[in-house]
């Protein structure tokens, strides 16, 4: 049971370092740019991320819980954080301290009911594994037990001491937080961080309930009956409770432990290949997925070859703690994102984009389709090995161009995405790891392929639909023309220029702001020189001029930010 005192202190300690690097992020990221300090503000970003970074990770090693699980979370956003700040963040599951295992073995025979010594043959007291919410140990069953269950050799996973109260001030904590960030416009306008915290609260809770990770084992190892690519490892439920969890001990290769993997005659290419194509039938074939595989939880195991395609290993999954769901709506919009992406079709992929709900229905795309366009042109195709090898100022370019149509546009993220982005962001890490020339496109477009000739119907009804369409839009052109002349004649035609209403909107509100700070000036100024005849008039005259000076400051940061 944890103190109170100590998990007061640990709530303070979350919270002021979020309002530490919230306060400093608006300074630098929102403050000085309002002043045309941006140079200032970009100079020494990296170095600050990275110091940021460093901080977080001696704060979650120091306080282990739900710190350590959003830490893993940033380290695998290769997408939106540079490399020097994951960096930092690497690791974090490996560094967890193990808890004595006199206070592990005292809650492990309080949940079974009798000591480990009657429970088990023998127990390793040394961990096989540490992590953030409890710790791993090998153990033998004893020859009853052995003779029911056909297993002698498991893994007892035994939750850490506290690790409820733990968990609830973290959620009270991050919940916080969130209501911080909620009130930046910035990050309210793109993100619902009440629904993304819950989301987080709801895994976590589900991923300290053993019963309910032993479940969910079983139902992923349906999913994948039959399939010689995948094994799950068995339950033993004469052990389990809901804060000890026992299981046939299934450690191989580590999945990214490539010298192992070449010892062991397997080539690490062929694993990245059919790692990606297992974690896609999850997300777009079952609709229930691993949501945390990190290197940890998978295992390559050799095994004799299948008659079939020759194949002499199969991925073992472990850790069922935190799983994902995808309903079918969702699945039939990542799937149009698959064939999308593998067509290098970017009208098609921002349709899918919409379709899964990370767009908005009012969002105006027309601008972003003309930028997926182009990136698909560049860059489509290219591994992260090639990738590397183009040049930074391209990216910036690219960025500068287009940036201010992403951030314009209203981002949500629909329940259940969160865990897809990790998922996917770690399934990147893993493969990359595996083959530093892993093209994940080698593994998207045979997938898309198939999903497309699995749906050929809804495809050919598709294309039938399209030709009545273009009938229609054929039918019409004529008398379209004739409206179009009649509205050039009547000057009634309007031509929408995004890019130069926001070039146009934005010297509007410079204009605004630089009246203010010459009215700042002028009244500061007379406040001053009537101050020596007129105290109170000078005074208020002073008072009154923040008013223009604030608006000065900040004129336009809503509405530059919508």
């Amino acid at each position: 049971m944890a103190d109170a005192g100590d998990l007061s202190a640990r709530y303070r300690r979350i919270t002021r370092f979020a309002a530490r690097y919230l306060v400093q992020a608006w300074w630098f990221e929102l403050f000085l740019p309002r002043l045309g300090l941006s140079r200032i503000s970009a100079r020494n970003r990296t170095k600050r991320l990275q110091n940021i970074a460093r901080r977080f990770h001696g704060l979650a090693i120091d306080l282990g819980g739900l710190m350590i699980k959003v830490g893993q979370f940033m380290s695998s956003r290769l997408d939106v954080l540079p490399p020097e700040i994951t960096k930092e963040l690497e690791g974090l599951q490996d560094e967890v301290p193990a808890v004595p295992f006199a206070a592990i073995r005292a809650l492990a025979e309080a949940e079974l009911g009798v000591s480990l010594d009657r429970a088990f043959a023998s127990v390793d007291p040394t961990p096989l594994a540490a992590a953030s919410l409890g710790q791993a140990h090998r153990a033998t069953l004893s020859d009853a037990d052995a003779e029911v269950t056909g297993l002698s050799s498991v893994v007892i996973k035994i939750q850490r001491p506290g690790i409820d109260q733990v968990v609830d001030v973290d959620l009270r904590a991050l919940r916080q937080v969130a209501r911080w960030l909620s009130r930046v416009r910035l990050v309210s306008d793109r993100v619902d961080m009440h629904a993304l915290v819950e989301e987080f609260a709801h895994t976590s809770l589900e991923e300290i309930d053993y019963l309910h990770e032993a479940a969910n084992s079983e139902r992923f190892a349906n999913d994948f009956a039959g399939d010689g690519r995948v094994t799950v490892p068995e339950i033993v439920w004469e052990r389990t409770t809901r804060r000890v969890l026992t299981l046939e001990d299934v450690t191989a290769i580590k999945i990214t432990d490539v010298d192992g993997l070449r010892a062991a005659g397997i080539d690490p290419a062929e694993v990245a290949i059919e790692f990606a194509s297992v974690m896609f039938d999850q997300l777009f074939a079952d609709g229930f997925f691993h949501a945390d595989p990190h290197p940890g939880n998978i295992f390559v195991t050799p095994n004799e070859p299948d008659p079939a395609t020759g194949r002499a290993w199969h991925l073992t999954f472990i850790d069922f703690g935190m799983m994902g769901e995808v309903p079918e709506g969702l699945r039939r919009g990542l799937r149009r994102l698959l064939i999308a992406a593998a067509s290098r079709d970017g009208k098609g992929l921002v349709d899918g984009i919409r379709d899964v709900g990370v767009l908005l229905p009012s969002a105006d795309t027309a601008e972003l389709e003309r930028a997926m366009t182009q990136l698909f042109a560049r860059f489509g195709g290219m591994g992260f090995a090639e990738l590397q090898e183009v040049d930074p100022r391209e990216f910036r370019a690219f960025a500068v161009e287009f940036g201010d149509v992403v951030r314009s546009l209203p981002f949500q993220l629909p329940e259940n995405f969160l865990l897809i982005i990790r998922a996917m962001s770690l399934v990147s890490g893993n493969c990359s790891a595996l083959d530093p020339a892993f093209n994940i496109w080698d593994a998207v477009e045979p997938y898309a392929n198939r999903l497309i000739r699995e749906e050929g119907g809804n495809v050919v009804q598709g294309f039938a639909k399209q030709a009545v369409s273009l009938a229609g839009l054929a039918a019409r052109l004529p008398r379209r023309f004739d409206d179009l002349a009649t509205r050039i004649e009547d000057g009634r035609i309007a031509v929408q220029t995004p890019k130069l209403d926001r070039r146009i909107g934005s010297l509007e509100r410079m204009g605004r702001r630089v009246v203010s700070a010459v009215l700042f000036a002028a009244l500061l100024i007379a406040g001053a020189v009537l101050r020596v005849d007129d105290a109170v008039f000078g005074t208020v005259l002073m008072s009154i001029s923040v008013v223009p000076l604030l608006h000065a400051l900040f004129a336009g940061f809503t509405a530059g930010r919508r």
